[in-house]
């Protein structure tokens, strides 16, 4: 893992922004994995500037998002859809047909989690997937005994999950219990990953997943396996990192991120003796 820590969650955003950017440029043809959530609203304004500005176009890309909750369509204001339409897709230039969630309406959520999978394999790999944290250590909707080797899949959403997401829905509102999610598997057959993290309440979280024992128990130590996994934190959510002076050392020695980030395929270039 490369540990990138930021003063301020500001700044932990525009670094999450550059990088997404700096993707987009090597690659206009990206396939970008996207997520939701209250972390990444600030990503999403970023991503918009930046395209206003005329330095960042979305034209040649496509996207996957992690999840949708079972039983809400692509048109109901707490969908994941909808959230993605409100907060990127009518802002910038995807074309038409190239952003892709799991179909929560759909009439066999199994069956649709299944077809989700393979699009994903038929269209792939996922360039640069995005993530968030849950507290409970949870990416996607992946909650903890998740399995490492998951596919993507309906799955049953944590008590803790559904109270942090509760503050989206209005009152009497029914919040799904249930989602369609990409699995642990799926996640790190992308070829870079990017997870950020701010506050205080995911301190505990981002210490298990970077410092933790790789468990199940903690659904994101699984990026610990992962050969280009990016973590941008701030200072709140770095607290409980016993190696932070290391990750800022390292982090200066290779301010750019290029030096220690593996070539395409895996290879090296043979030093003459």
């Amino acid at each position: 893992m490369r540990i990138l820590i930021e003063p301020s969650a500001e700044q932990a955003v525009s670094r999450t922004v550059g990088l997404i950017a700096e993707q987009m440029h090597r690659n206009p043809a990206s396939v970008l994995g996207l997520a939701t959530g209250g972390t990444m609203e600030a990503v999403y304004a970023g991503l918009i500037e930046a395209h206003r500005a005329g330095g960042l176009s979305f034209a040649g890309a496509r996207s996957f998002n992690l999840d949708e909750y079972v039983g809400l369509s692509g048109a109901h204001p707490q969908s994941y859809r909808h959230y993605m339409q409100d907060r990127l897709f009518r802002h910038v230039d995807f074309p038409r047909g190239a952003t892709h969630l799991p179909r929560g309406d759909a009439e066999d959520p199994v069956a649709a989690a299944q077809q989700y999978e393979a699009r994903i394999a038929a269209e792939g790999p996922i360039d640069l997937q995005l993530l968030g944290l849950g507290t409970n250590g949870h990416i996607g909707f992946n909650e903890p005994t998740s399995s490492l080797a998951s596919r993507s899949r309906v799955t049953c959403l944590a008590p803790s999950t559904l109270e942090a997401n509760s503050r989206f829905f209005g009152p009497g509102e029914p919040q799904p219990g249930t989602a369609i999610t990409m699995g642990i598997g799926t996640i790190l057959e992308a070829r870079r990953i990017v997870l950020l993290a701010t506050g205080a309440a995911k301190a505990e979280a981002a210490a298990a997943m970077i410092e933790g024992p790789l468990s199940a128990f903690c659904p994101a130590s699984a990026l610990q396996m992962h050969t280009d996994a990016t973590v941008v934190l701030d200072e709140a959510a770095a607290a409980r990192l016993t190696q932070r002076a290391f990750y800022l050392w390292v982090a200066r020695q290779d301010p750019d991120g290029g030096l220690f980030r593996p070539r395409p395929h895996g290879r090296m270039t043979p030093v003459a003796n």
